[in-house]
């Protein structure tokens, strides 16, 4: 995960006592700066007035098997912290955390080199079925999504959230899950409004699958706005040490030309030269070629795992020291080469709904029409989720009641007024913002002082 090119962050600040101990007092510690959070306007994300590119990498250690919370452990983040800074990446993905765990120590290291957090709010235990998604979408399931959101929207390089990661894949009863996914999104985005919290964006992490990938991203962009993802990413393996054109990244543009709001990619690496990734995609994503539609992406991934993709070997879980690998150094010198482009990078600064898929052998979603919130998750959203489940929990997808009660009426996720006491922070508005002419105004002026690359 690559330390952002931006300004030095702050780091606390301790008077110094005098050189004779009765001549001052120490100077109280000061509260270290924080990174500015990131938004989303139009279909593009922002860093004040300063267009952010996603320009990171996924970080598991372990793998999902083994379920460890790399955020809550100090030796470990510290270590890895210290190699995202030499790769120069700016933000990190992480799939798995303990939401009854703090994550003060770690966070705050990662701000500290400039690094944002782009967190899963599932784990293996409490997460949606792809085959038989209605028994799992469940109150105790919501209990602990929600209590992943009260556990990290406090920390400001919190940069956004996905509401699940491959749920739908290539075996096309999956999507029927869809319904139950973007169900999720519209719970969280509603959670985070009706506790009044500053507005994190909320989207899914899609498969590389491509007979649904752009059903999905339609349905996940149709609808009310209540119902709309604030981002739509996937995962995308198709650039084996080749071009724009040969991989199909330039139809891929295309397609997602005029899609409405923010994409970028979840996961992207050649599948099949692991080994000998030269990482030219980087180049690519950076380029006009790729601006004005996509936001970056995210490399899979660091550590390496028992399926091959990761560029450093971790000898032991929290060993000291890590083996850069080959693929170290080519990403590195890739993300060198291409450092984030100035300016606006010919976003579109309107965000807007598409129509919804139709079904056919590829979709099964018939309708537009989403699960109701279970009854039993209705009080988190003016009471709070409570102490979460953590990574030791019993589990929801088996919890065998509060599930939903039938179909929602569109518009069900709206929040009519802004909470009292709940401990919030920002003013109680969507994820996106909504206000791009302002933005845009300010790139430009920031374009002709020349700002700083993220």
């Amino acid at each position: 995960m690559r330390s952002a090119v931006l300004g030095p962050v702050l780091a606390t600040v301790f008077g110094l006592g005098a050189t004779k101990p009765t001549a001052t007092t120490p100077e109280p510690p000061r509260k270290r700066a924080s990174l500015p959070t990131v938004t989303v306007s139009g279909n593009a994300f922002w860093q004040g007035g300063t267009r952010f590119y996603v320009r990171g990498i996924d970080y598991q250690p372990g793998g999902s098997s083994r379920m460890q919370d790399p955020l809550a452990d100090t030796v470990v983040c510290k270590r890895d912290i210290a190699e995202f800074k030499k790769l120069g990446v700016n933000t990190i993905r992480v799939y798995i955390t303990d939401n009854s765990a703090s994550h003060d120590e770690c966070m705050q290291a990662l701000a500290d080199a400039g690094i944002y957090v782009i967190l899963d709010a599932n784990n293996p235990l409490y997460s949606l079925n792809r085959l038989d998604p209605a028994p799992s979408y469940n109150a105790k399931y919501l209990q602990s999504v929600f209590a992943t959101i009260d556990n990290f929207v406090k920390y400001d390089n919190t940069l956004a959230f996905f509401s699940g990661n491959e749920v739908v894949n290539d075996n096309v009863k999956s999507t029927l899950a869809a319904r139950y996914v973007k169900a999720v999104t519209r719970d969280m985005r509603q959670y985070i409004r009706s506790r009044g919290y500053r507005p994190v964006p909320v989207g899914y992490s899609a498969a590389d699958v491509a007979q649904n990938r752009m059903q999905l991203a339609h349905y996940m962009n149709c609808g009310t706005d209540d119902e709309r993802s604030d981002f739509f990413a996937f995962n995308d393996y198709s650039w084996c040490n080749t071009d724009f054109e040969v991989s199909g990244w330039d139809q891929k543009v295309k397609n997602f030309t005029g899609y409405g709001i923010a994409i970028f990619l979840s996961e992207y690496g050649c599948n099949t030269h692991r080994d000998g990734r030269d990482f030219n995609e980087v180049a690519a994503l950076m380029s006009d070629k790729m601006t004005a539609v996509y936001s970056g992406g995210l490399m899979y991934e660091y550590a390496l795992e028992e399926n091959g993709y990761g560029i450093v070997k971790i000898p032991s879980p929290r060993a000291s020291e890590v083996q850069e690998l080959d693929g170290f150094a080519k990403l590195r010198a890739a993300l060198a080469a291409n450092p984030a482009p100035a300016g606006s990078g010919g976003f579109a600064s309107t965000t807007n709904a598409v129509p919804c898929p139709t079904r056919d052998a590829d979709w099964l979603v018939d309708g537009k029409l989403l699960p109701a919130l279970p009854e039993g998750a209705k009080k988190f959203m003016s009471n709070g989720a409570g102490t979460g489940p953590g990574l030791k929990g019993e589990g929801s997808q088996k919890a065998g009641d509060g599930t939903s009660p039938g179909d929602a009426s569109p518009g069900s996720g709206s929040v009519a007024a802004k909470p009292s006491g709940s401990g919030g922070g920002d003013e109680n508005v969507g994820s996106v913002d909504r206000a791009p002419v302002v933005v845009a105004g300010l790139v430009a002026a920031l374009t002709l002082a020349g700002p700083l690359l993220v």
